[in-house]
This record gives C-alpha cells, sequence and structure tokens, in this order.
C-alpha cells in the first residue's frame, strides 16, 4: 500500500488558524469616540465649545464695553447697534453676555476645584482606611447633607460677606460631599483589588497606595461629577447673585444681570431673557456632556 502526502490545506483553512492580532483602544480613546456618536453630548461639548471660545475671544467679539454706561441710552430695544438690547444704565447687554461668560467658566473651575481637591481627599481617607476614621469623616459628610445646598451656600456667604470670591468658595464647600460619598464608594472596591494587595505585600506606604495606585484608578466617576458640577455651580452662583450675594456691580455676571433687570420686566423684557437663556444653555450643555460621558466611562454600557 503507497503512501500519498496529505493534501495541503486550503488557503481559507490556514488564514482562519493564523492569530488574529487584536488591537484594542485605550479607555479614554473609546470613550472618547462613544460620546461623539451620541447626539446629546455632542450637542452638550458644543456648547461648553462655544463657551469657552466665546470667553477667550471676547474683546473680539463684543461690540460695546461691558461697564460703559450711557443714561441716553438706557432700556434700548434690539436694534442694529445693539443686538440684544440695553439695560437701566444703557450698557449692552449682548458685550455683557458675552464677557460673562468668562465668569462663568472662573465660577465652574475654582468652585468645582475647591469640592473636587476637599472631595477626593476626603472621601479617599475615609474609604482606604475605613472604621473609625470612615465613621468621623462621613458624620461630617453627612452633616453638610442635611442642609439644603442653596441655604447652606446662603448661609456661608452671609458669614464671609457678599462677593464673587465668597460665593465661589461656598458652593465649592457646598459641592464637597458628592465628591467625598462618590469618591469612597469607588475606593472601598478599588482597594480589594489583587494589584492594591501586592502593593502592601511589597511593604508600599499608605499614603503611597492611596495616591498611587487607589485614586488614579477612581478618575472615571472623579471626571463625571466634575463635568455635571460644573453646571450646577453656575446655577447656584447665578442665584446668589440674583440675591444680592454673588458678583457686585458692575461685574457682567449672568445672575447680577437678572437681578438687575427684574424690576423692568414687562417694560423691557430683554434685559433678564436673554442672560436666563445664557444660564440655560449653558447648564444644559454641562448636563448632557456630563451624562455622555457617565455612559461611556461605564464599563456596563459597553456593547
Amino acid at each position: 500500500m503507497s503512501l500519498q502526502p496529505s493534501p495541503t490545506p486550503e488557503p481559507s483553512v490556514l488564514e482562519t488558524t493564523k492569530p488574529k492580532k487584536n488591537k484594542q483602544r485605550s479607555l479614554w480613546v473609546d470613550s472618547l469616540l462613544r460620546i461623539f456618536k451620541s447626539k446629546t453630548s455632542l450637542i452638550g461639548f458644543i456648547i461648553i465649545l462655544i463657551l469657552i471660545l466665546t470667553a477667550l475671544f471676547a474683546p473680539a467679539i463684543a461690540t460695546h464695553n461691558p461697564t460703559e454706561q450711557s443714561i441716553v441710552d438706557r432700556y434700548q430695544a434690539p436694534s442694529g447697534e445693539h443686538i440684544l438690547g440695553t439695560d437701566a444704565l444703557g450698557r449692552d447687554i449682548y458685550s455683557r453676555i458675552i464677557y460673562g461668560s468668562r465668569i462663568s467658566i472662573q465660577i465652574g473651575v475654582i468652585a468645582v476645584g475647591i469640592s473636587m481637591v476637599i472631595g477626593v481627599l476626603l472621601g479617599g481617607i475615609a474609604g482606604y482606611f475605613g472604621k473609625w476614621v470612615d465613621h468621623i469623616i462621613m458624620r461630617f459628610i453627612d452633616i453638610l447633607l442635611a442642609f439644603p445646598s442653596i441655604l447652606l451656600a446662603i448661609a456661608l456667604v452671609a458669614v464671609l460677606g457678599p462677593s464673587l470670591r465668597n460665593a465661589m468658595i461656598a458652593i465649592g464647600i457646598v459641592g464637597i460631599p458628592q465628591f467625598a460619598r462618590i469618591v469612597r464608594s469607588a475606593v472601598l472596591s478599588v482597594k480589594e483589588t489583587e494589584y492594591i494587595e501586592a502593593a502592601r505585600a511589597i511593604g508600599a506606604k499608605h499614603g503611597r497606595t492611596l495616591f498611587q495606585h487607589v485614586l488614579p484608578n477612581c478618575t472615571a466617576p472623579i471626571i463625571v461629577q466634575a463635568t455635571l458640577s460644573v453646571g450646577t455651580a453656575i446655577l447656584d452662583a447665578a442665584g446668589l447673585s440674583f440675591l444680592g450675594l454673588g458678583a457686585q456691580p458692575p461685574k457682567p455676571e449672568w445672575g447680577a444681570m437678572l437681578d438687575a433687570g427684574r424690576d423692568a420686566l414687562q417694560t423691557a423684557p430683554w434685559v433678564v431673557t436673554f442672560p436666563g437663556i445664557a444660564i440655560f444653555l449653558v447648564v444644559l450643555g454641562f448636563n448632557l456632556f456630563g451624562d455622555g460621558l457617565r455612559d461611556a466611562l461605564d464599563p456596563r454600557l459597553k456593547q
């Protein structure tokens, strides 16, 4: 019986047996692509981008000096000279809204920065060490949560004094509990993983383990909360300014513009309408983008 060579496998069979190279994208690149696939989060991103560009190029975009007064031009309706009209002191509303975008970004960055730094530190320490440390920190957080946020901010500004700086500090303190609770829950799950146990086994100190291994793996919920908190901070600052506790005249802050125009709501509605629309759009933009970012960074929603 003669031996015959086995038939050569077909090319299709050989191709299927070759190892395939899986090109995996990083978490952030994949999340960014998922954000831009969502129409709502894309709209939010565009609104935020417009806000940033407006703040950067405010001198070139504005048509008038935002603090320049002209009694002759007071309560002018929207026209070619004054696109969005003028207020009680003859100041151009369009220019004041444009320059007010700078204050809104300043409020969002500083207030949320205060909340994030203190909240992440407290939440990380509470979740990592646990026991009595966790008990003390979380009882302090519960005390802050027991007060309505706007009332607590009003009380803090009343103690510190009405100003934009004190309003940002008050809003930053009010936002601490949200970051602390989110970070604590994230740390509780991360600290039980194997690589954290390995870091402890090789003698890594608590501070190094917490700040170099635990907290860096909790960045996703922190970024999402920070994005959502910016819109809330801008809204709270507008509320404080409307009550006379935030930005003081002649600063073109949107909440202060609402307060200045409330007496002329029926005779000159444009004075409060356009600043209100600006607040609405900016807060909506951060909320839409924050929701999309949360969905993109949630591994349970990946398909």
